[in-house]
């Protein structure tokens, strides 16, 4: 039986982003010589569960977002050192300064999945910026075995550091939640759908501002009131006629009947290597327009459409009907139900334990 310990998450059950999202499935599909210690932050979870899905949770009272995730992540791994794992998965770089000792002191077997070189996000001052690629390079160095989301940071670290990493995308298909026939039954709408935090890096002023012009409608579900950046936005754009802004949405039934009948996705993600909810909206078989970045491509394989600019989006809209979106929509399906499985993503995570 091998004992892990996921460090470096909100927690389960999932209600953050992609890496709760991966530990409450690797958690949910494991297989029985498996057993996990989930490490919760205790702020965001009004109900302190025990156990979720046969895991058992360890509650940190300090948050795991922000300045304070360092020392989130710090507590987790001595209490990983005090209580002997065989197997320590860390999601994130944060809290990897204390590898060398844990390696140097205890005999564990280290999985980091670095994230997609959190360091260049342009949310972080040069501060942050250093310190997470100082974390990133101690996580390469002393981590048994790297692994990346996407092949474009694979490529990167390769490069980089010398290292051959693992990579391991995401699964998308815990999104859908109803049957089969009630997703082939449901009625499509003539809008577009988008889903993402409000960030610079996600392109969201590129796709507001083409669609402001656009006879077509557009449901945008994010967090806008989070920055100065999203509050900005959400003040623009508003009044639109064509565009409804949505808070975050966490109920996945919810999010299932706008996927399921939205006849469009507009992906803006420029970093981050593989994101989450472009493989679940993959698995919903609708054309999907995607930036024009290495991570997206590498994703869709080449077989979506991309833009890089509002007027590529813009004119991608007026020509919408004849855009070949049908091959497009086939493709995106295929590809996620080849490559983007939680049943997939658990077998090689599990291999690496």
């Amino acid at each position: 039986m091998k004992r892990v310990a996921i460090v470096g998450t909100v927690g389960i059950p999932a209600r953050y982003g992609g890496f709760e999202t991966l530990a409450e499935n690797l958690v949910l599909n494991k297989s029985e010589g498996i057993t996990y210690d989930v490490f919760c932050s205790a702020p965001s979870y009004e109900r302190q569960r025990a156990t979720y899905g046969g895991a058992k949770l360890i509650y940190l009272r300090c948050s795991a977002n922000g300045a304070s995730s360092v020392l989130y992540d710090f507590l987790s791994l001595y209490k990983c050192y005090r209580d002997k794992y065989d197997v320590i998965l860390i999601l994130g770089v944060s809290g990897c300064l204390l590898l060398p000792a844990i390696k140097t002191f205890g005999k564990y077997k280290v999985v980091t999945n670095i994230d997609g070189m959190e360091w260049r996000r342009k949310k972080w001052g040069w501060w942050a910026k250093l310190f997470l690629k100082i974390s990133e390079r101690f996580a390469v160095k002393y981590s048994d075995i790297v692994v990346t989301d996407n092949q474009g940071i694979s490529d990167y670290v390769k490069n980089s550091y010398g290292v051959l990493p693992k990579t391991i995308s995401y699964g998308g298909d815990h999104a859908i939640v109803g049957c089969n026939a009630e997703l082939n039954e449901t009625r499509q709408g003539k809008y577009a759908f988008a889903l993402c935090r409000i960030e610079p890096e996600n392109n969201v002023h590129l796709v507001l501002e083409a669609f402001h012009s656009a006879s077509y409608s557009l449901v945008f579900v994010g967090n806008w009131d989070a920055s100065t950046y999203g509050m900005n936005l959400k003040s623009t754009y508003c009044g639109s006629c064509n565009i409804k802004l949505l808070d975050p949405i966490y109920d996945l039934k919810e999010l299932f009947r706008y996927r399921s009948q939205c006849s469009l996705y507009v992906h803006g993600h420029s970093a981050g290597g593989t994101n989450p909810s472009l493989v679940e909206m993959m698995h919903f078989g609708k054309p999907i327009l995607a930036f024009d970045c290495i991570y997206n491509r590498y994703t869709t394989e080449q077989k979506a459409a991309y833009f890089t600019s509002a007027s590529d989006l813009s004119k991608f809209l007026v020509n919408y009907e004849g855009e070949g979106l049908e091959e497009n929509a086939k493709a995106m399906e295929v590809l996620a139900k080849k490559y983007y499985t939680w049943a997939r993503v658990t077998k090689e995570y599990e291999s690496l334990f």
